[in-house]
């Protein structure tokens, strides 16, 4: 990656020139005179030298941008609509300073697969690894859509190694505390930090996934021989080999695969997961040995490859999430929103970075004899 500059000049320039301020203010506003949803709205600057300043608020968009480009700062957070406006906490009476509405938000962060992946670990990340993501933004997008009738979603790339989604449903901006922590308890099934020898607790007396496991089992299915036994080769290693042990409920058939794979160490995790299918119907069909077996595919499959959302960020409507179109300090991309229906064509590594923006526009300012303001154009269909 080429080297970046987000020095404070940079970020001025980026603010005066570039940042969409008008489609910020027309997406959280959702009207075109300021409301409520953009008055008592907290932003939050991050300075440098990890300076932060909360609670602020403003009563136009050319407040907001004026204050912006005053601050500079590194990057800043949206966070919740309040009972007053943020800026006025200071002098609130006791309990008259409550979070009202917020965005459903979901964080899918790419270090909770690091034991799920090959090709990168920590804050790496590639096109290789991206099919994570694009997989947890496929299943994600159709199970909110089709359980909770959701449909005003807004999915960003985080700018480095992750996804952000903002729901800005009238009825998810409503939602309370309570009412998030169980919606995100219900969309979790692996969840971040959980370690790689967990089995998953996802099924009913019956042994049957719940329908929506189902249909995203169908979707994860597809990708799963491709991303994790042929690209990531995820079961090459013995270590990795015993995790998947681990996770078959048959004495008989560990035993059996156990010895298959000592004895010859170089099979590749697609010989492997073939070696399982065929220790599966090895057994009769009906046979509670062989339903509990399919059953367990199934959850290996979740294990690997569902998304691994960050719960706490989805529970609470106080907490703050980056603003869309910010430059990632480390990286200096823009967190561009990304279309679900197009993820998987999505190459976080081609993604601008602001460098190549200024020097873009300062090509194309040179050839209009006017000067132009950019961002007051700029929409989200990225």
């Amino acid at each position: 990656m080429e080297n970046v500059d987000t020095s404070p000049e940079v970020m001025l320039t980026f603010y005066r020139r570039l940042y969409p301020f008008k489609s910020i203010f027309n997406w959280l506003n959702h009207e075109h005179a300021p409301t409520r949803l953009f008055t008592n709205r907290e932003f939050a600057f991050t300075l440098p030298g990890d300076i932060y300043l909360r609670y602020n608020s403003f009563s136009t968009v050319e407040e907001l941008k004026k204050q912006v480009c005053h601050f500079n700062p590194t990057r800043f957070e949206i966070g919740p609509v309040y009972s007053l406006r943020p800026r006025d906490k200071k002098t609130a009476r006791p309990g008259m300073f409550v979070p009202l509405q917020r965005e459903l938000v979901f964080d899918i962060d790419m270090t909770d697969y690091d034991p799920v992946r090959t090709c990168c670990s920590g804050a790496d990340i590639c096109r290789r690894c991206w099919v994570f993501i694009a997989l947890a933004v496929k299943v994600l997008d159709a199970a909110i859509r089709e359980q909770f009738g959701y449909e005003n979603l807004l999915w960003v790339y985080s700018g480095r190694r992750g996804i952000h989604l903002w729901i800005s449903d009238k009825e998810a901006m409503e939602l309370t505390d309570d009412q998030r922590k169980a919606l995100v308890g219900w969309m979790t099934v692996v969840h971040g930090s959980q370690e790689s020898n967990k089995k998953l607790n996802v099924r009913s007396a019956s042994r049957s996934l719940p329908p929506p496991l189902q249909a995203a089992v169908n979707i994860l299915n597809e990708t799963f021989s491709e991303l994790i036994l042929s690209d990531q080769n995820l079961f090459a290693s013995q270590e990795a080999c015993e995790t998947l042990l681990e996770q078959i409920p048959d004495l008989q058939t560990v035993s059996h695969l156990r010895t298959k794979w000592t004895n010859d160490p170089g099979r590749s995790s697609e010989d492997k997961w073939l070696d399982f299918k065929k220790e599966v119907k090895s057994y009769e069909n009906g046979s509670s040995q062989r339903i509990n077996l399919r059953a367990a595919m199934e959850d290996i499959i979740l294990f690997y490859t569902y998304p691994r959302i960050d719960a706490e960020v989805s529970k609470h409507r106080n907490h703050l999430l980056k603003a869309p179109f910010c430059v990632h300090p480390k990286t200096g991309r823009v967190c561009v929103p990304v279309d679900p229906e197009r993820i998987e064509d999505f190459n976080p590594e081609a993604v601008p970075t602001v460098n190549q923006l200024l020097q873009e526009l300062d090509t194309f300012s040179k050839s209009e004899s006017e000067p132009v303001e950019h961002h007051s154009g700029i929409t989200f269909t990225v």
